[in-house]
């Protein structure tokens, strides 16, 4: 008989420790929870800028294989929003970020104004534009502005202006090939 007294004293000792020990650790895991979530504070916080920031791909001229390359640059989409085509256009005259990269634009070149009607984005450049020195470097300049300008989706081609009026040189209305 004082065996079985026994036995169930230790048995019920032990739920009770069971018991004791469960809410212990509960308790103990919210405690740890709600002080994390307090202690919490991202690494960084997000600005304004950061969340206006778009990635836009220009092409450069490629130093090894003579060929235009993409390359994105993260801007400020704000800047973009008044004349996202002369921007765009500035961004290839001022050339790549990567050392592997090279501007395909004379230099002193400069956007003077960009406008679009009916799809076709009509550029107007300073006449240092025309002082490219090949048939190549002139098709480079045509279509690093198509290729980077054509990613928005209401352009399909451009019209070059030098000083406000057509040249002989650049004379054609260029239309992207999908």
């Amino acid at each position: 008989m004082k065996r079985k007294k026994l036995i169930l004293i230790i048995a019920i000792i032990i739920i009770l420790g069971i018991i004791i020990f469960a809410v212990v650790k509960n308790n103990t895991q919210e405690e740890e929870n709600q002080q994390e979530l307090a202690e919490y504070t991202p690494e960084e916080e997000i600005t304004d800028e950061q969340l206006r920031e778009t990635i836009v791909t220009l092409f450069f001229l490629d130093e090894e294989s003579q060929s235009l390359k993409s390359e994105g640059k993260l801007v400020d989409s704000s800047v973009l929003l008044q004349n996202p085509y002369k921007q765009i256009v500035q961004y290839l005259i001022d050339g790549p970020t990567s050392e592997n990269l090279k501007k395909v634009f004379p230099e002193n070149t400069r956007i003077i104004e960009a406008s679009i009607e009916k799809n076709c984005v009509t550029l107007n450049f300073s006449k240092e534009l025309l002082n490219f020195e090949s048939d190549e470097q002139k098709y480079n300049i045509i279509n690093s502005i198509l290729n980077s300008l054509t990613q928005l989706t209401e352009v399909n081609s451009i019209k070059f202006l030098i000083d406000g009026k057509t040249s002989e040189e650049i004379n054609e209305e260029y239309t992207a090939i999908y």
